[in-house]
């Protein structure tokens, strides 16, 4: 892989956790990351320029997928690869859905981005089909989680594609990773 021209933010999680339906609404378009809901569709690494200052990287799922073990096996190396190699990845958005939280595959990919030295931040989705209160009790869950590790950035966000909550906080993060204009 060559190393990029603009910084990179990687967006990974769990298949069907939501990754392209925040990434359409992250950049406002509808039809930009293919949508599926089958679990496994995204088997590859997709690159997508945010304004000419920021790289998109929308990552194949990890956990269930309806695909052969020998293509899961070769796109979770192709993760793995990517993820301890590229100098301009800025962070990497974990994903997790907010109904389920962290779940027991979630945990060795943020131990190896803490390995790896990758900032990471923990990107609630779905967040529309929680309750308040149980979404509070979450956030508490997954912030005491993440004091453990050492590359996780402290700010979660909270975010439905849905309906567009935490998308505008989100974008603004994002937008602070990004490469100045003169830099372009």
């Amino acid at each position: 892989m060559l190393d990029p021209p603009l910084p990179e933010v990687a967006f990974l999680g769990r298949s069907n956790v939501g990754k392209s339906s925040l990434l359409n609404a992250l950049t406002g378009r509808a039809s930009l990351a293919r949508v599926s809901h089958t679990p496994g569709r995204t088997r590859q690494l997709n690159f997508f320029t945010l304004a000419d200052r920021l790289m998109l990287v929308d990552m194949p799922g990890y956990g269930y997928a309806e695909a052969a073990k020998s293509e899961i096996a070769a796109w979770t190396d192709l993760i793995k690869l990517y993820l301890r190699g590229r100098a301009g990845l800025r962070r990497a958005c974990v994903l997790i859905d907010a109904r389920h939280g962290i779940k027991p595959t979630d945990r060795p990919l943020m131990a190896m981005l803490d390995e790896a030295a990758v900032s990471f931040q923990i990107v609630l989705t779905k967040a529309d089909k929680m309750r308040p209160a149980a979404l509070a009790s979450l956030v508490a869950a997954v912030a005491a989680e993440l004091a453990s590790h050492v590359a996780a950035h402290p700010v979660i966000h909270i975010t439905s594609a849905h309906d567009g909550l935490g998308i505008a906080a989100l974008r603004g993060a994002l937008a602070a990773l990004a490469a100045p204009p003169e830099a372009r």
